[in-house]
């Protein structure tokens, strides 16, 4: 089920919009927080954005560079400034698309499902695995948490892949060697004790401490 994050501060406009969506079987949620949209962004980890121009404290363009500099996910944009400099400018700090208010809702829905189509059918989009505002993109490798990457190995790469993918479980020292074998990238108890270390300090100079919780005689944990 593809999710659909609708950053629009008119109640009315973005409530119509995520009930119309969720008939179409997708999942929707509202932007709450003008002040933080990336703390809802980073915590919903949406396949499509719906994006307001007009917002409360900064406006849609500051927030669609923020995505852009962590997600490639779609955005498309929503707006009455609908003139071609709103239009072009749109486009131009990274959305994907532009619907001018007010819009029918059968053409919103219309153009949401083209793009999801274009953007996942295709092999577009590369996944993300976001936890507290940290972003791991599986395109690439790479870790990003307020707008900065963070260097990893590739072993503390996968073993940060397996603990966000199996997130609120505790995963065992046992598995997760079994999954670094898996890629090649053969690691004995002792290195891998190693690895989460490092991986830890590495978190933890970069503002994600406690990220990784140690479950004794169990294993390691990404609540």
């Amino acid at each position: 089920m593809h999710k659909i994050f609708i950053i629009e501060d008119d109640t009315v406009i973005s409530k119509a919009i995520a009930s119309h969506i969720e008939t179409w079987g997708w999942e929707a949620r509202c932007a709450e927080n003008f002040k933080d949209i990336m703390a809802e962004f980073s915590d919903y980890a949406p396949d499509l954005v719906l994006l307001d121009i007009g917002l409360p404290f900064y406006n849609g363009y500051y927030w669609c560079t923020q995505i852009r500099a962590v997600s490639s996910v779609p955005i498309i944009f929503i707006s009455s400034a609908s003139d071609n400099m709103n239009i072009v400018m749109a486009m131009n700090m990274g959305g994907d698309d532009f619907i001018a208010k007010p819009f029918d809702l059968a053409v919103l829905t219309a153009k949401v499902q083209a793009l999801l189509r274009r953007t996942y059918d295709f092999g577009m989009q590369s996944q993300t695995l976001t936890h507290m505002g940290a972003v791991l993109n599986l395109g690439d490798a790479s870790l990003t948490y307020q707008q900065e990457k963070i260097d990893l190995t590739k072993n503390e790469f996968k073993i940060l892949q397996i603990l966000l993918e199996r997130k609120g479980t505790v995963v065992s020292r046992d598995d997760l060697m079994v999954k670094l074998w898996e890629t090649d990238s053969f690691v004995d108890e002792n290195t891998l004790t190693v690895n989460v270390a490092r991986l830890r300090r590495k978190l933890d100079v970069s503002g994600l401490s406690d990220f990784i919780k140690t479950k004794k005689g169990m294993g390691y944990l990404i609540e």
